[in-house]
C-alpha cells in the first residue's frame, strides 16, 4: 500500500491582502510622522537662523533687535511644535476613521468650551497684542500684574518672571495691565547720597562732577553709559544730612551695575577728600530753670 503523499499547504489571497494592507498603513503613518520630523526640524533650524541673523557678537548685553528676535524664535517653536503634532494625529486619525464628523463635532465642542473659558481667550488675544506692539520680549525686565523680574519666556497664554530671588512667576498674559519695562530703549542710575552739613557743599559737588566724569571716561564702563553724567545738585536737606543727586544715562539694563560702581567710587573719593557721609543722629536740648534742678518733664 502506497503512503499517501503530503498535503501541500495552501496560499490564501486574503492574508496576502491583509498583509499589504498593514504595510501600506505602517507606510502611510511613517509618512506622516516622518514629514512631522521634518518640519520640527524646519522650525528648529528656523529658529536658530533668527537668534543668528539678530545677534550682534556682544554677549555681554542684549540689543532690542536680539531680544526680538529671541521672543520670536521661541514663540515659533511653542506654535510649531503644537501645530505639527496636532496635524500629526489628525492625519494618522484619518488612517482609520472619517474625521470629518470629529472635527465637526470638536468644533462644537470648542465653541461650547470657548464660552465656559473665556480667561483663556482673553489671555491669548492679550499675548497676541503684547507681541505684536513689541511691549516686552524675552530677556527684558519688567513689572506686570504685581510682580517684577526678567521675562524668561513668552508663549501667547503665559509670561514668566523670574525675580531676584529666583522665584519664577508666570502671569497668563490676560491679567497684565500695566507693564513697566525698565531695559527698553535706555535706563539710569540715579545716585543719592548725602553729605554732612559742616562740608563744603561747593567742593562736595565738584567732586561728584568729577568722579561722574572719570567712570563715564574708564573705558571698562565707557561702553555701558550713554551720554555725560549730570550732577542735579542739592534735592534735599535732611535731619542729618544734605543729600546730592547724581544721574547717569546708560545702555539697557546697565544702570544696576553702573550705579553700584559710582557709589564705591565715590565712597572711596569722599573719605580721601574728607567730606564726610553722616549717619542719622539727633540733637536732644536739655532746658534747666532759673534755680538751677533740672526739669523732669524735659
Amino acid at each position: 500500500m502506497v503512503a499517501p503523499s503530503p498535503v501541500a499547504p495552501k496560499f490564501d489571497l486574503a492574508d496576502l491582502t491583509n498583509l499589504h494592507d498593514l504595510l501600506t498603513l505602517a507606510a502611510r503613518l511613517a509618512i506622516i510622522w516622518g514629514a512631522a520630523w521634518g518640519g520640527w526640524l524646519v522650525v528648529k533650524v528656523t529658529a536658530r537662523r533668527i537668534i543668528a541673523a539678530v545677534d550682534d557678537g556682544d554677549d555681554s548685553t542684549l540689543t532690542a533687535a536680539e531680544k526680538r528676535g529671541h521672543t520670536i524664535a521661541q514663540l515659533l517653536r511653542s506654535v510649531g511644535r503644537i501645530a505639527l503634532l496636532v496635524l500629526a494625529l489628525l492625519l494618522s486619525l484619518n488612517l482609520f476613521i472619517d474625521i470629518t464628523a470629529v472635527i465637526a463635532g470638536v468644533s462644537i465642542l470648542g465653541l461650547a468650551v470657548s464660552f465656559g473659558a473665556q480667561s483663556l481667550v482673553k489671555d491669548v488675544i492679550s499675548g497676541f497684542f503684547i507681541l505684536m506692539e513689541n511691549q516686552f520680549a524675552v530677556g527684558d525686565v519688567i513689572q506686570a500684574a504685581g510682580k517684577g523680574g526678567v521675562v524668561e519666556r513668552m508663549t501667547l497664554r503665559v509670561v514668566h518672571l523670574r525675580d531676584l530671588d529666583g522665584s519664577l512667576h508666570v502671569i497668563p498674559n490676560g491679567q497684565i495691565g500695566v507693564v513697566t519695562n525698565m531695559t527698553r530703549g535706555w535706563s539710569r542710575a540715579v545716585v543719592e547720597i548725602g553729605v554732612a552739613y559742616e562740608a563744603d557743599l561747593d567742593r562736595a559737588l565738584q567732586v561728584f562732577g568729577d568722579e561722574a566724569r572719570q567712570l563715564a571716561a574708564d573705558p571698562a564702563w565707557a561702553p555701558r553709559i550713554d551720554g555725560a553724567p549730570e550732577v542735579s545738585g542739592v534735592i534735599e536737606l535732611g535731619d542729618s544730612s544734605v543729600v546730592v543727586r547724581t544721574m547717569l544715562r546708560t545702555r539697557p539694563g546697565q544702570h544696576w551695575d553702573v550705579g553700584r560702581e559710582f557709589r564705591r567710587r565715590i565712597k572711596r573719593r569722599l573719605d580721601r577728600e574728607g567730606i564726610e557721609i553722616p549717619f542719622p543722629q539727633r540733637v536732644v536740648r536739655h532746658i534747666y530753670p532759673a534755680d538751677g534742678r533740672a526739669d523732669a518733664a524735659t
